[in-house]
């Protein structure tokens, strides 16, 4: 089975789940981005409510806001793009408030080169053979990533060379395993002791796009559901906050 296959599979068997039974986890459907900081705040909730069973599902903030829209049986949803909770907010998919959590950063990152002495113009060199960005069309960190290219002029000259990740944390593996030299990824990832680890990076200064600002919601399927709404406002905690923090996330409120 190829991996567009099991994806459909997995997605499918997800949704015919239908509404959640007593027993089954309290699922999280939550942007790439957050695949290392969401781990810890999950950790450190557990130690608080040891009881409550938590499942996170990692992914494209657009990918999960069409799942949502259709069906799919998540309880919180936290987007790398505010835009799309909001969207679910106003067809009636979320329980209470969209709640802004984050707002993020890209940069460009390599295993192979210093990438710290990078700049976007650099991209532009062909012995950079593959530039790995997320998706565009569904993932907020590629829209951000292509919106830096163009106001750096750099666009027209990277885009046949561009490899897309499904979402930011594919861009990563795509550079990670040698189908790209460099690419644009998250800070957030860019900062994990993991990667770290493999090579540096150099923050892309927020004026080359939009803002990240990020959002996460509990969703109208999560009403009744205590360990969400618990969870929800455990985000508003210092601990949540000091993770978020270390990854380099800032908090809309700083």
């Amino acid at each position: 089975m190829n991996r567009n296959a099991a994806a459909l599979v997995a997605l499918t068997g997800l949704v015919l789940l239908g509404p959640a039974q007593a027993g089954d986890p309290t699922r999280i459907a939550a942007a790439a981005d957050l695949r290392f900081a969401m781990d810890e705040i999950v950790e450190h909730y557990q130690r608080q409510h040891p009881d409550d069973e938590i499942e996170v599902i990692y992914g494209s903030s657009g990918r999960f806001h069409s799942q949502i829209a259709n069906g799919a049986p998540y309880d919180l949803y936290f987007s790398a793009d505010i835009a799309y909770p909001e969207s679910l907010h106003d067809s009636g998919f979320v329980h209470g408030d969209v709640i802004p959590y984050a707002i993020g950063r890209v940069v460009i990152w390599s295993n192979t080169v210093d990438a710290e002495q990078l700049r976007l113009s650099d991209l532009d060199d062909e012995g950079f053979r593959r530039v790995a960005i997320a998706n565009p069309s569904h993932a907020p960190y590629g829209e951000r990533a292509r919106e830096a290219l163009q106001t750096a002029g750099t666009w027209e000259a990277v885009e046949s060379r561009l490899v897309f990740g499904e979402n930011i944390s594919h861009a990563l593996q795509l550079i990670e395993t040698g189908a790209a030299e460099v690419g644009i990824i998250a800070l957030s990832l860019a900062r994990s002791p993991q990667v770290q680890a493999q090579g540096g990076y150099h923050l892309i200064d927020d004026d080359q796009h939009a803002p990240l600002l990020q959002g996460f919601v509990v969703t109208e399927h999560a009403a009744d559901n205590e360990v969400a709404h618990r969870f929800a406002e455990f985000m508003d905690e210092p601990k949540p906050r000091e993770i978020m923090e270390s990854y380099g996330f800032m908090h809309p409120d700083s």
